[in-house]
């Protein structure tokens, strides 16, 4: 195939008038999903003789945004494009005939199950007035006197043994019939609602029409691009860490995982599938700023009496109407076809991934398919192998559990978006988190529950109140704890500890720190009176945090803790 040269966009001329139309169906070859929206690539296979046709696609969905429409493509000669024109309209499903035998069918099956319905009501009907007359009849006496001049008639014993055996039989046939009648109600709702489920025969879809010249017969395979708003993806990850061992260092394997949805109006079977992190319905400027000017606030007019002239006010200066956008550019065609690669299945493929200044893009691993139903597709992107630093985190005011966290570097490539995270410890599920967006280089911690080979005790050593001064103008608080954290793993471990310091919200009220242990750090994570130790603790071996406040306040007041 030759490809076509980039021509100028230019309008319908008169001498296209007479142009032959030439109606095609094209496929979804080709989807690239943004966090919003979704640009889609239909290739539509033509068969074109000398001169100048009109190319009719009636097969792009209603919400194709008209201005996004591009053609471009590869023929077997030289073929140029003249103008792209589209517009919405309804058009025949392209299902109508199939559905419309379908709809024969489900009426033609649910006459049928109405018939044998109604030969279920009258079995039940049949039964039921079978009951009452055996009811009736045994009313009746067991010996009844002789008919006038007549002998005594016979006992009624085997008369009564097949009313009895009658009643049972229209009882069972009663019961019958009222489950055949349940199931048949069943059957006859699914297809009713099946039927009401069958697509219209008409629906809006969105006609492109491209104006060709072919310069001799060819073959041409034309691309029709366009961007639909109904469609966008998410990013999900898997974080799986191994702790390691006194022989084995940890590691961490970051999955990186989408969720794709689409209800754009047209089901994407077996395309090519990208996702990428531009957002193009975003605006594409900063906003403009107006002046803001201050002035003296004017005291109210008063308000004109009744048939007073208005005053004329200024004129309006009317802007002249924008020209009417081309409804889509021209595009250029191919020389010669590229050779068709057949994909390769592999497991556990990667995405290959392009990275620019301003944005990244996923290329899934071979075709899919993903339903117009807004329903969720999981495909899988890529896993990244990071080396994590472990450590233990505890707060044994609150909880004397120590847990384990592993901050991560996000290597050199491509950046993280926001998304939820599950997280996984030496192959166990142990909870879910999130991550937040994160440049190559970014540091994040991430936290795989607790960690039952550290051990942590936290008491409170010392507890006194009292007065101070000669005259007792001062009252004094002074708390002491003790915390100890045992390591039982068979390697050194780094762990922070937690605590608080009260802190003051008077000047006559003063807090003081005491205690042995000097702070690592104070007002961790700007918490005023959070206060972190950094330990290193070997294996087998147990640390300890000395510390306690001393609080002072004038005697007259009384203070409270919050």
């Amino acid at each position: 195939m030759r490809r076509l040269a980039l021509l100028p966009l230019i309008y319908v001329c008169p001498s296209m008038a007479w142009a032959i139309d030439v109606p095609t169906v094209s496929r979804v070859d080709a989807v690239t999903v943004f966090p919003q929206g979704a640009e889609v690539s239909r290739v539509a296979k033509v068969r074109l003789e000398k001169g100048m046709h009109t190319v009719v696609l009636a097969d792009v969905p209603a919400d194709a945004v008209p201005s996004s429409i591009r053609v471009e493509g590869l023929a077997t000669g030289k073929l140029d494009i003249g103008s792209v024109d589209s517009r919405r309209l309804m058009v025949p499903s392209t299902d109508a005939v199939t559905a419309a035998s379908e709809r024969r069918r489900i009426e033609d099956e649910i006459e049928i199950l109405r018939d044998q319905r109604s030969q279920a009501e009258a079995q039940f009907q049949a039964a039921e007035t079978q009951k009452t007359l055996i009811n009736n009849l045994s009313q009746l006496p067991t010996r009844p006197a002789p008919a006038q001049g007549g002998e005594r008639g016979e006992d009624w014993s085997q008369i009564l043994t097949t009313i009895a055996t009658g009643s049972l039989e229209a009882q069972r046939n009663s019961v019958d019939a009222q489950v055949k009648m349940r199931t048949l109600d069943r059957q006859i709702g699914d297809l009713e609602k099946k039927l009401t489920s069958l697509s219209a025969a008409e629906q809006e879809r969105t006609e492109v029409k491209v104006h060709v010249e072919a310069l001799a017969p060819l073959d041409a395979d034309l691309v029709v691009r366009y961007q639909v708003p109904g469609a966008s993806w998410t990013p999900l990850y898997d974080a799986r860490l191994a702790t390691g061992d006194k022989t084995a260092a940890p590691s961490m394997s970051l999955v990186r995982r989408a969720e794709i949805r689409q209800n754009s109006g047209e089901a994407w079977d077996n395309a090519a599938l990208t996702l990428s992190t531009t957002r193009p319905n975003a605006s594409a400027a900063i906003p403009e700023l107006n002046t803001i000017t201050v002035d003296f606030l004017e005291p109210p007019q008063p308000r004109p009496m009744a048939g007073a002239p208005l005053p004329e006010s200024a004129p309006v200066k009317r802007m002249a109407a924008p020209p009417a956008e081309a409804d889509a550019d021209q595009m250029a065609m191919a020389d010669a076809a590229a050779p068709e690669v057949s994909p390769v299945r592999v497991e556990a493929q990667q995405a290959a991934v392009v990275v620019s200044p301003f944005q990244a893009v996923f290329a899934v691993p071979g075709r899919g398919s993903v339903p117009n139903t807004n329903e969720a597709k999981r495909v899988q992107l890529l896993t990244e192998k990071i080396d994590p630093q472990l450590s233990i985190k505890t707060v044994p005011r609150e909880d004397t559990k120590a847990y384990l966290y592993a901050t991560l570097v996000l290597p050199a490539g491509t950046p993280l978006l926001p998304g939820p995270v599950s997280l996984f410890r030496d192959g166990t599920f142990v909870g879910a988190g999130s991550l937040p967006i994160l440049s190559p280089g970014e540091k994040h911690e991430l936290g795989f529950g607790s960690d039952d080979l550290i051990r942590v005790k936290h008491v409170l050593v010392e507890e006194k109140r009292g007065e101070t001064g000669l005259i007792s103008t001062s009252r004094t608080d002074v708390r002491r704890f003790k915390i100890t954290v045992k390591n039982l793993h068979e390697r050194t471990m780094s762990v922070k500890v937690l605590d608080q310091l009260p802190v003051s919200n008077n000047a006559d009220i003063k807090v003081e720190a005491t205690g042995g242990t000097t702070p690592t750090a104070t007002d961790v994570d700007d918490m005023r009176g959070v206060v972190a130790w950094d330990l290193k603790i070997d294996p087998n071996d147990e640390e300890s945090v000395d510390f306690g406040y001393r609080v002072v306040w004038p005697s007259a007041k009384t203070i409270t803790y919050r």
